[in-house]
């Protein structure tokens, strides 16, 4: 003891109150002073874990309930009376789904996998595909379409927890994050999207599908070729596959994260750190997960269509006459003679793809020659069937007991079997390919000149290397005019209405033989004379289906521009959706029947269009602050300006702005993937003004959203849950003169 005071002594250091304490009361072997006794318990507790607080464990866990109650409450809203209207609701006519259970080819402007799961719905729900599922009838009684809207209603429910993820992973503030999942949940006209059998809320779920998984990679960059960094790439890449298959809308989403990932080698490509085998494999991995596997989706979901539809359907005249000739059921090319003669009777099917099949009608051009009119047509019917005859010069040939083929280098002349009218063309100019000529219909049997006759040049024939022999389906040919050396050409451009948006035929002189808009094969043909063959034993390819099959589509999707003798009360323009200027009424307006109007929240959007043009401010005032040299933004703060600010607003261009210079129709709902990235804008814009405030500014602020969000969306509810009774009780909801609610 001795010792120890000696050394504290030598050291300088005095012994502390509570030592001198202890050793005193240790000296006099009693319990040590309230104290010291304070002092050890604080040990004690230091050394034992505090459990946490129920406060602590709610906030902990709020990345599993919050999302969960979001969710429950989507599937009540969008659930809720889904069944009240028994009758098939606008567009909601898709008896595209009755293909697929019937397995009947049919045509659409849409590629197959959102009309695949609607076929799946009905196959779920015990629906045989015999419902015609016209817009306003009544559904018979043995169709369980609850299951099937309900079915459809399951892809907007995913879009409220898919955009509370979204929103974590854009590091927006838990109230923002909050503020995101209700606008997407109290959106009214999402809510209505999602409760009919359409494709929309499949689109809208591919759409938001994609932008997590973005969000989600760019969140894991810093883990290049983890197993979690390839997770996401290739679920990123799965959901543009996904997207792009039900509408090709899904593209505009697909430009996002090209822009995104072009950037993002960009920089890769500036770090002289990095080895070249590095960025090699950067850009192999990007290609295979965001081109090469999207591509292999949207492929496997034709090849799945092709597989299922076999029999014959109303779309079979945009498929190549081999194609349709190998569906079950179909009459092109069965019991056809197998080779061509004079007299034959035919169809001739254009080769290029989208083409359709060689029409005349009584109709003439407006312009030009005033002739009766050639066209391209993609249903078949009577108009369609031309026969083969031999020029005037040729001597008679009815009376032959053998048949005259028609082989490689023959001049025929090709007479409109309705009409008895000549395919003609002369020095006039195409009423819309101006360069080319003009090709029409002129005099009779009897009446005509040289300008009536066409050379048959032989290109190719898949059943035989014989060219003196035209074979039905097999074999492909261009038509040249023998006088002006033209050739017979339908390319994929659409007539005006007058020529009732058929696609325009002409005559074309700079043309290569490689142009399959000239090139032309026999698809139906009938000859009492000649023999019955068989030429569908040959198939078509797969590849080549499905190109043609997509060109198609894009040909049929750009012909969908208003016409100016209709009015349409459903369409709207561009301008008219980002101020909700205008719904739309989704079924007849009769008291006696429930009816649905396309109408948003009026907060979310004008709050997420006015955030559109705060967030261009916002840039713009950083920006002149950078230039000016202030450095109040830490590369942080840039970042998530860059990746949660101006990635959204870039997505809402690319899905806004097409629709602004196309010419085809229009509707509300193609607004609807646009509004997503405006909402996501919107949040971007409160986490950033609030994230800094003071608690009560906070939640005061966030209160007051959330309140208007859900107040205004239970105001307008009745539009998403179906409005039955006169309308005059739902005048309340007309703010404006063109929401056509309660008139």
């Amino acid at each position: 003891m001795a010792g120890s005071k000696a050394a504290a002594a030598a050291s300088g250091a005095q012994p502390t109150n509570t030592d001198t304490l202890r050793q005193r009361a240790a000296a006099a072997d009693v319990p040590a002073p309230p104290i010291v006794a304070e002092v050890n318990e604080k040990k004690k507790l230091a050394k034992k874990p505090q459990s946490p607080s129920i406060w602590q464990l709610i906030e902990q866990w709020e990345v599993v309930w919050a999302p969960i109650i979001f969710t429950a409450a989507a599937l009540f809203t969008r659930l809720y009376k889904i069944g009240l209207s028994d009758i098939v609701t606008w567009d909601e006519a898709q008896q595209f789904g009755s293909h697929y259970l019937q397995r009947t080819f049919y045509f659409d402007v849409h590629p197959p996998l959102g009309k695949l799961l609607v076929g799946l719905s009905g196959y779920i729900a015990g629906y045989n595909g015999s419902f015609e599922f016209k817009s306003g009838e009544t559904y018979p009684p043995e169709i369980d379409f609850w299951t099937m809207r309900a079915f459809n209603a399951m892809f907007g429910i995913f879009l409220v927890p898919m955009a509370y993820f979204t929103a974590r992973e854009l590091n927006f503030s838990r109230p923002a994050v909050w503020l995101v999942t209700l606008m997407i949940l109290c959106e009214n006209s999402y809510t209505t999207i999602s409760r009919f059998i359409l494709l929309d809320s499949m689109l809208l779920c591919g759409t938001v599908s994609t932008v997590l998984c973005w969000a989600k990679f760019h969140r894991v960059q810093n883990k290049s070729f983890s197993p979690e960094w390839f997770f996401w790439l290739t679920m990123t890449g799965l959901s543009i596959g996904c997207v792009t298959s039900v509408k090709l809308v899904g593209l505009f989403v697909t430009a996002m994260v090209g822009l995104y990932t072009a950037e993002d080698l960009w920089n890769k490509f500036g770090d002289i750190k990095m080895k070249p085998t590095v960025l090699i494999a950067h850009v192999a991995a990007r290609v295979g997960g965001l081109i090469v596997l999207p591509f292999l989706v949207y492929l496997l979901s034709f090849y799945i269509h092709f597989a299922v539809l076999t029999k014959t359907g109303p779309g079979d005249a945009q498929m190549s006459s081999l194609f349709q000739a190998n569906l079950e059921g179909t009459e092109v090319g069965k019991n056809s003679p197998l080779e061509l003669a004079y007299g034959s009777r035919v169809t001739l099917k254009n080769m290029g793809y989208g083409g359709g099949l060689l029409h005349s009608h009584v109709q003439t051009y407006p312009e030009g020659s005033g002739q009766q009119q050639i066209t391209c047509y993609h249903h078949k019917d009577s108009n369609n069937d031309w026969f083969f005859y031999p020029t005037r010069e040729e001597p008679s040939w009815e009376s032959d007991e053998e048949p005259k083929f028609i082989g490689d280098n023959t001049v025929v002349r090709l007479i409109h079997a309705q009409t008895g009218r000549n395919l003609h063309s002369h020095e006039i100019s195409a009423p819309v390919t101006k360069a080319d000529k003009e090709v029409s219909c002129y005099g009779n049997l009897t009446v005509g000149d040289s300008k009536d006759y066409w050379k048959i040049e032989v290109l190719n024939d898949v059943a035989s290397r014989d060219r003196s022999r035209i074979r039905t389906l097999t074999t492909s040919f261009r038509l040249k005019h023998t006088v002006m050396g033209c050739y017979l050409r339908a390319g994929n451009t659409n007539l005006p209405q007058w020529g009732f948006r058929q696609i325009e035929v002409t005559c074309a002189k700079d043309t290569s033989p490689r142009d399959t808009y000239t090139h032309w094969n026999v698809e139906a043909h009938w000859n009492e004379k000649l023999p019955a063959g068989n030429p569908a034993v040959y198939k078509s390819p797969f590849l080549r289906d499905f190109v043609h099959l997509n060109v198609a589509m894009m040909t049929s999707n750009n012909a969908l521009v208003p016409d100016p003798d209709k009015q349409d009360d459903l369409a709207s323009q561009w301008w008219q959706w980002p101020i909700l200027h205008v719904g739309l009424r989704m079924c007849g307006w009769d008291d006696k029947i429930v009816k649905y109007f396309l109408l948003g929240n009026p907060l979310v959007y004008w709050g997420s269009t006015a955030g559109l043009g705060v967030f261009g401010l916002l840039v713009a005032w950083y920006a002149i602050r950078w230039q000016r040299g202030y450095t109040e933004l830490s590369q942080d703060d840039i970042d998530h300006i860059h990746y949660a600010g101006i990635y959204p607003v870039i997505g809402w261009f690319l899905h806004y702005l097409p629709f602004v210079i196309m010419a085809r129709v229009t509707y509300v709902h193609h607004y609807y993937p646009a509004l997503y990235f405006a909402v996501l804008t919107f949040g971007f814009l409160a986490d950033w003004f609030l994230r800094n405030r003071a608690a009560a500014i906070r939640y005061v602020a966030f209160g007051a959203l959330y309140a208007g969000t859900i107040g205004l969306y239970f105001y307008f509810i009745p539009i998403c849950w179906g409005m039955a009774g006169p309308n005059a009780q739902y005048s309340y909801m007309k703010w404006f003169d063109s929401w056509r609610i309660s008139d």
